[in-house]
């Protein structure tokens, strides 16, 4: 099968799992305690996951982006 026709190569799909790595770390950095009716927990108001997590996901997005937009380089074999 000649590799000239696909879209991505190699380093495009390891850019994209790395940025789908980094956007599932800032959403695990979002998680935590809730607060419920009867008990105010001020752990949502904490600066990683207010300002953190999100420009960690943010990174990640561009990352994925980069990712699909890069240009794999076109190798001549003959």
């Amino acid at each position: 099968m000649n590799r000239e026709k696909f879209a991505f190569d190699k380093t495009n799909f390891i850019l994209l799992a790395v940025g789908m790595a980094v956007v599932i770390l800032g959403f695990l950095l979002m998680t935590g305690p809730s607060s419920s009716p009867t008990h105010f927990e001020p752990d949502i108001f904490s600066v990683r996951r207010i300002k953190v997590a999100p420009l960690v996901c943010l990174l990640g997005f561009v990352s994925i982006i980069y990712a699909v937009v890069r240009k794999p380089k076109n190798r001549k074999d003959s």
